[in-house]
C-alpha cells in the first residue's frame, strides 16, 4: 500500500509560520511585561546629582543618557542580574549555545564531514536558530500511556537541576549567585538529582525502550557519583573548607592540579559519564535502544533536556576549574583603568570620576572572568574531544571501571593529600 504525500499549500504553510510568530510574541510580553516591571520597581535606584531616582525618573535615560549607566550599574548590583545575566542562567546558556556551535564543527573536521550548505555566511552560524525554531515549533506528543505529570514535569525539573548547579559555581571574586559556606555539599546534592529525574522520566513514558536508557543511566551515575564524590575530598583536605569561592581563592599561587593530577584525571572521567558522554553514552545508544530515556520525548520538552544537559556541561566544566584549575586567577591580562588625565600641566583626577557610574565592573572582576572563561572553554573542548576520537565501551566494562578502578585511584589521591598535610608541605594555609 502506497502512501501519497499531501500537497504543499502556500496558505497552510503562511498559517502554521504566522502560529509560530504568535506563540513567540505571546511568550516574550508574557515574561517581559512581568520582567520590566521588576526592574522598575525591585532594584534600588541610585542617586544622580543629589536626587533619588523614581522608577518613572529612570525612563528619563532615553533623554538624558548620563543617567543611563548609574541605572544599570544599580541593576547590576541586584539578585535578579546575577541569577538572570551574569553569573547565572544566561551566561551559562549563551556558553551552553556556543558548545553546541562548536561541538558540529569540530566534530565535522575530525571526522572529515561535510554538510551540504551552510546556513549563514559564517560557518553556519544561523544553524542554531534553525534548531530552536524547529523544537518551537513541532508537536509535543505525550504516549496514551504515560504518567502525564510525572512526564511533563521531568524536562521542568532536569532544567532547574542544571540551573541549581550553575548558581553555586562562582565566577569571579564575589560574582556567584549562591555564595554558600558548604557549597560544594551543595554540588553533591544537585548532582544526586539527577539520576532520580531520569529514572522518573524513564519510568513515567511506560515504554521498554526509554525505561531500558533509564537504567542504564541510572548505574551508570551512581556507579561514578561515588569516585567523583572521593575524587574531590582531596582539594577540601588541603584547603579546609567546602566553600568554592574559597577554594578558587587558595589558588592564587599555584592549580590544586599541580599537586593532586590524580584526582583531576578521576574527576575528568567520572565528569564524563556523569555528562554521557562518549565513550560513556551507554544510556543514550542510538543503534541499541533509539535514543535512550530521550526517546519519547519530542518538541520542547526534548529542547529543554539538551538545554539542561549543555548547561550541566559548563557547569561540570567551571567546577573543575574552580577546584583545580585556579579558578578566576591568573596573571593581569586587562589593561589598567587610566588613573588620570593630565593636561598642560592640570589634573583633572581619575577618567571616571566625572562619569556617573563608571567603572561598572572593576578590573579585578574583568581579569577573573576573562581567565575563568578561557579555562572554562579549555576543558569544554577537552570534554567534546572524545566524541570524535573514542568508540562506545560495553555496559559491564563501565561498571567495573566505576566500581575497581576509579574508587581505587580516589583512595590513591586521598592518601596524597594527606601525606602533603602531615607532612607540613601544604596545609590551609597553602604552601608551609
Amino acid at each position: 500500500m502506497s502512501v501519497i504525500a499531501p500537497k504543499f499549500k502556500l496558505s497552510e504553510f503562511i498559517k502554521s509560520l504566522l502560529d509560530n510568530v504568535f506563540w513567540i510574541l505571546f511568550i516574550l510580553v508574557l515574561i517581559g511585561i512581568p520582567l520590566v516591571q521588576v526592574i522598575l520597581f525591585g532594584i534600588e535606584m541610585p542617586v544622580i546629582d543629589g536626587e533619588l531616582l523614581t522608577p518613572f525618573l529612570a525612563l528619563t535615560w532615553i533623554a538624558d543618557p548620563s543617567r543611563t549607566l548609574p541605572i544599570i550599574k544599580a541593576f547590576m548590583a541586584t539578585d535578579m542580574f546575577r541569577v538572570m545575566a551574569f553569573p547565572g542562567f544566561g551566561f551559562a546558556a549563551l556558553l551552553a549555545a556556543a558548545t553546541i556551535f562548536v561541538e558540529r564543527k569540530m566534530l565535522a573536521k575530525l571526522q572529515l564531514r561535510v554538510g551540504p550548505f551552510y546556513c549563514g555566511k559564517f560557518e553556519g552560524i544561523l544553524q542554531l536558530m534553525g534548531d530552536g525554531l524547529k523544537l518551537i515549533s513541532k508537536e509535543i506528543i505525550i504516549p496514551a500511556k504515560a504518567d502525564k505529570p510525572i512526564f511533563w514535569a521531568a524536562p521542568v525539573m532536569f532544567v532547574a537541576a542544571a540551573a541549581s548547579f550553575v548558581a553555586l559555581i562562582p565566577v569571579a571574586p564575589g560574582w556567584v549567585v549562591a555564595d554558600v559556606d558548604l557549597g560544594l555539599l551543595g554540588v553533591f546534592a544537585v548532582i544526586g538529582f539527577f539520576p532520580i529525574i531520569t529514572i522518573l522520566s524513564a519510568w513515567s513514558a511506560n515504554s521498554k525502550f526509554p525505561f531500558i536508557g533509564g537504567i542504564r543511566a541510572l548505574f551508570q551515575m551512581v556507579s561514578f557519583e561515588i569516585p567523583l564524590i572521593l575524587s574531590l575530598l582531596g582539594v577540601v583536605i588541603l584547603t579546609g573548607t567546602l566553600n568554592l569561592s574559597e577554594i578558587a581563592a587558595s589558588q592564587s599561587s599555584f592549580p590544586w592540579i599541580v599537586f593532586l593530577p590524580v584526582g583531576a584525571i578521576v574527576f575528568f572521567i567520572t565528569m564524563l559519564a556523569e555528562l554521557e558522554r562518549i565513550p560513556f553514552d551507554l544510556p543514550e545508544a542510538e543503534s541499541e535502544i533509539v535514543a535512550g530515556w530521550l526517546t519519547e520525548l519530542s518538541g520542547m520538552m526534548y529542547g529543554l533536556v539538551q538545554l539542561g544537559t549543555y548547561l550541566k556541561l559548563y557547569a561540570f566544566a567551571a567546577l573543575f576549574v574552580v577546584l583545580f584549575l585556579g579558578g578566576w586567577n591568573g596573571p593581569m591580562i586587562v589593561p589598567p583603568f587610566p588613573a588620570e588625565i593630565v593636561t598642560d600641566g592640570i589634573e583633572l583626577g581619575p577618567v571616571t570620576a566625572n562619569i556617573a557610574g563608571l567603572p561598572i565592573f572593576t578590573q579585578e572582576m574583568l581579569n577573573g572572568t576573562l581567565w575563568f572563561v578561557l579555562k572554562t572553554v579549555g576543558v569544554i573542548f577537552f570534554i567534546l574531544l572524545p566524541r570524535g576520537v573514542f568508540p562506545r565501551i560495553r555496559i559491564d566494562m563501565l561498571l567495573s571501571l566505576g566500581w575497581t578502578k576509579l574508587i581505587g585511584l580516589a583512595f590513591v589521591n586521598i592518601f596524597i593529600a594527606l601525606g602533603l598535610l602531615y607532612a607540613g608541605v601544604l596545609g590551609p594555609g597553602g604552601l608551609q
